[in-house]
């Protein structure tokens, strides 16, 4: 692996945090798009950071910091849904991609975890 450019749950997360801006920019509550968008982009932000420390440990932790924020990210969507931000076809399509990227974090901190 050459970076955390080669992983596929930075790829993943990446092209989640584009759609979640398409989806938001029209948003006028400020407030409540800056926190989606600041949710969404701390997921590959995370990843890449952590990747660059060279630590497994501190790999690790960012990793659980980007699983937190798809956890939070998540949230916010199951809000946007209720108070008529996005329609619900397009929020379950972003559910299940943001699920999808925190099993991947899953599975690679416990693959982390097994060679240290």
């Amino acid at each position: 692996m050459d970076g955390f450019e080669d992983l596929e749950v930075w790829k993943k997360s990446c092209r989640l945090t584009v759609e979640i801006y398409q989806a938001f920019h029209q948003c006028r509550d400020y407030g409540f798009n800056d926190q989606v968008q600041r949710s969404a982009l701390s997921v590959p932000s995370n990843i890449a950071e952590g990747y660059e420390r060279n630590s497994p440990r501190d790999f690790i932790r960012f990793l659980n910091i980007a699983k937190g924020s798809i956890g939070e990210l998540r949230t916010q969507l199951y809000i946007a849904q209720k108070i008529n931000y996005l329609e619900s076809d397009h929020t379950t399509e972003l559910l299940i991609k943001s699920k999808e990227i925190s099993a991947m974090l899953s599975g690679l901190i416990k693959s982390i975890k097994g060679k240290i």
